[in-house]
């Protein structure tokens, strides 16, 4: 298993939540927020936790918490303040609507992380998904390059740099389903009945 201390963990916890009319990370999922079940997942790996947020309801998970240095910058400006925040070279970087994460998913994908990648993520063949990996610290300046273009497409951006994508089985899909409307977390409760 890896040095908890080599990988610092960051939520991304901005984002407009337009769909979900709520603040995302705080939405109730069997009886606790989306935030609570991603903390969980992450603290088998790291106890060095840290939100990307200006929103101070996230206090309640008494974790620490930054603001985006470029706001309304979408979850390029997040990785970018999470990196320039960094004191690890390897970062576990999450949104906070992914509820469904688990700890054993986590833990493939840092383990897998390969040396020589900048950014290793999940793909299922079709779909990549950039908002649960593993980044270096040394794409920060990439990432400064890419809010200065206004480029703020991150699977682009992803794409640019050297990556790992690490694939899922259809089983594992669900898990790393972001959930961004209350339709969508409708229908997944409505899945586990």
């Amino acid at each position: 298993m890896e040095n908890p201390q080599d990988i610092t963990a960051f939520i991304l916890c901005g984002g407009k939540s337009v769909r979900m009319q709520t603040e995302k990370g705080l939405v109730n999922y069997k009886g606790k927020p989306f935030i609570r079940w991603i903390i969980e997942a992450i603290i088998p790996i790291t106890s060095n936790i840290i939100l990307v947020t200006s929103n101070g309801d996230y206090s309640l998970v008494g974790l620490p918490m930054i603001e985006d240095i470029y706001p309304e910058k979408g979850p390029v400006g997040g990785i970018y303040t999470a990196l320039k925040f960094s004191k690890t070279e390897r970062n576990l970087i999450l949104s906070c609507d992914v509820p469904k994460i688990t700890a054993p998913l986590l833990q493939t994908l840092v383990e897998e992380s390969a040396q020589d990648a900048s950014v290793t993520l999940f793909s299922d063949g079709k779909n990549d998904y950039p908002l649960i990996g593993v980044y270096k610290k040394s794409v920060l300046e990439t990432f400064a390059e890419a809010i200065s273009a206004d480029k703020l497409k991150l699977c682009p951006l992803v794409n640019m740099i050297s990556n790992q994508k690490i694939m899922i089985t259809a089983e594992q899909k669900s898990l790393v389903q972001n959930i961004n409307s209350k339709a969508e977390l409708q229908s997944l409760i409505q899945l586990e009945q």
